[in-house]
């Protein structure tokens, strides 16, 4: 089975658009670290057994560490490279770009969205997005627009 590590901030996203269950129709399971699991707790009180809380199991890459990330995204980072993880689900653009540097497939709530809608999950990525944005969910307009033209939506 192929690893999957999730940051907070897409798994309280897609919980806020009551499409959480995306991630386990496309992956099965999501792997969070501890720090992750105490972020999304006031959204997310029970986590559905399809995400895991794992511990890591040694200390987080120095060059994590000194990239100056949330605890949750360096956790998460951290897990990422302890698992060989075939993909990593954050927004946070500096933890992105750090992931992408350690050779991490990336994607986040925007690209999960526009996963689920190839795999024929959902009909339509340009309502969820319009609705995240509403909730006042930051998305640069050339991550929208990449998203959108991916999802065949442009």
């Amino acid at each position: 089975m192929a690893a999957v590590v999730a940051d907070a901030s897409p798994l309280i996203a897609l919980h806020q658009l009551d499409h959480l269950g995306l991630l386990e129709r496309l992956f099965a399971e999501v792997s969070i670290p501890p720090a992750v699991a105490q972020e999304v707790r006031p959204s997310l009180p029970v986590l559905p057994a399809w995400i895991r809380i794992r511990q890591l199991s040694r200390p987080i890459d120095p060059v994590i560490v000194r990239a100056a990330l949330g605890r949750g995204e360096a956790e998460a980072l951290g897990l990422a490279k302890e698992l060989a993880a075939n993909l990593v689900i954050l927004d946070d653009r500096a933890a992105r770009n750090l992931a992408l540097s350690l050779g991490l497939a990336v994607a986040g709530t925007a690209g999960i969205l526009a996963r689920a809608k190839r795999a024929g999950f959902i009909p339509a990525v340009r309502p969820l997005l319009e609705r995240l944005l509403s909730l006042g969910f930051r998305i640069s307009p050339a991550i929208v627009e990449r998203v959108l033209a991916d999802a065949g939506e442009q």
